[in-house]
Formats: C-alpha cells, sequence, structure tokens
C-alpha cells in the first residue's frame, strides 16, 4: 500500500508541474501590436465675443461714489440695449466698495476715499459691431473693459469634425508604418479619443475672421481652432 500510495504523490506532483508550464506558455505568448496617435483640427470663425466691462468712481463720501457709479452703470446698461444687447447676456459679476487711505509726501496720512467699483459680462453676437460698442460704452461712463474672448455658438458639428479627423489622421499613419516595417495590420483592438475642451484662439488668420472699423476700437477675432487627438492599438501579422 506504501507503495502505491508513493506512486501516486509523483503522478500527481507531475501533473501539477506539466499544467503549471503550460500555463505559463499561454502567458509568455503575446499579441504583436503597434499603438499609434493622430490629430484633427478645425478652424472656425468665431460668431460670439465675451467681455467684461466696469465703471470705477471715488469720492471722499461713500454715497457720492455710490452715486456717481449708478449714474455711469445706466449708461451703459442703457447704450448696450439700445445697440441690440439682450438682456438675458447682460450679466453682473462683481460689485465692489471700499475705502483707499492716501499719504502725504511724508508718509503721513491724509484723507479717505471711497472706490465703488461695478463690473458686468456681456455676451456680443453681433461681432462686427463689437468695437463700436466698445468705443460708444467707454465714452458713456465705462473706465474699465477687461477679458475679450471669443467663441463659436454651436460648436458640436466643429468637435465631431476634429474626431473624425484624428481617427483617419492616426489610421493613415498606421498603413504607413506597417507598410514601411513589412506587417500587415490586424484587427482593432483599441480607440481613444480625445477633444480639447476650449478652442484656441489663432491670431494669424487663415482666410477668416474681421477687423472692426478704425473708427472705433481696433478689435480683430482671427479664427478658433478646434483639436482632437486620436490613439489607436491594432494587431499585427
Amino acid at each position: 500500500m506504501s507503495k502505491k500510495l508513493n506512486l501516486m504523490i509523483v503522478f500527481v506532483l507531475l501533473a501539477g508541474l506539466l499544467s503549471a508550464c503550460g500555463l505559463q506558455t499561454t502567458n509568455n505568448e503575446q499579441t504583436r501590436q503597434l499603438n499609434i496617435s493622430g490629430t484633427g483640427e478645425v478652424y472656425l470663425v468665431p460668431d460670439i465675443a465675451y467681455v467684461y466691462i466696469g465703471t470705477r468712481s471715488e469720492a471722499v463720501e461713500v454715497g457720492d461714489a455710490l452715486s456717481q457709479n449708478n449714474q455711469q452703470a445706466q449708461n451703459i446698461a442703457k447704450v448696450l440695449t439700445d445697440m441690440g444687447v439682450d438682456q438675458k447676456d447682460i450679466q453682473t459679476t462683481a460689485f465692489n466698495v471700499y475705502p483707499v487711505q492716501n499719504y502725504g509726501p511724508e508718509g503721513e496720512p491724509m484723507e479717505t476715499r471711497f472706490v465703488v467699483e461695478n463690473t458686468v459680462f456681456i455676451k456680443v453676437r453681433e461681432l462686427q459691431r463689437l468695437g463700436e460698442l466698445l468705443d460708444v460704452v467707454v465714452r458713456n461712463g465705462a473706465n474699465q473693459i477687461n477679458g475679450i474672448s471669443f467663441n463659436v455658438e454651436d460648436r458640436e458639428q466643429a468637435e465631431a469634425d476634429a474626431r473624425r479627423l484624428a481617427v483617419i489622421d492616426a489610421k493613415q499613419k498606421a498603413e504607413e508604418l506597417a507598410e514601411s516595417a513589412g506587417v500587415s495590420l490586424g484587427d482593432l483592438i483599441n480607440l481613444n479619443v480625445y477633444s480639447y475642451g476650449n478652442p484656441q484662439p489663432m491670431y494669424e488668420s487663415k482666410g477668416g475672421g474681421y477687423s472692426a472699423d478704425m473708427s472705433a476700437a481696433p478689435i480683430a477675432s482671427g479664427q478658433l481652432l478646434i483639436t482632437a487627438e486620436a490613439n489607436l492599438t491594432y494587431s499585427i501579422k
């Protein structure tokens, strides 16, 4: 019995070793792959602009500073609506009141004045009038204009085109590399496409954009660049 038991143990151990060897061979078998990336770019002419317009008033009495600022803000609001800017495209983003301490030539404290600042964020849909609009609001009390930026109202199609071009670019590169290496492309194993969130301004115009009339503020919208990137993985044979 002891001899038979020993033979059974040896058999089990051999079977286990053979099984382990077969599993290792399977794990070591790797599919040959080709990883490639491509880029898609779409140029657009902006059709909207975003601008921060502000008024800043200063006076010895806080009431006087507030009164001056309110008058300036009312003038600007009227100008914006008169020029066709919709109320829904005008939003107050900041309203600040704070004291400013003035000092004499020897560093001695002098009078304290109060500053009132009011900033509105506007969306301009008629870009051909942007320069004129900025000129008019400055003439009517605006003394702070910041952060002019351009965008496209509807860019879904442009983003889809950029993704499609990125995949095409990556596929063409994969085919060229496979031919150069003397191999053939197999199945597409993996595909990842990334779209960049915000379009990038392109200031060297490629036939798009505009310049406002030089009698007003000179504003050029240039072009916007929508970019996408695709990463493809093929098996090769």
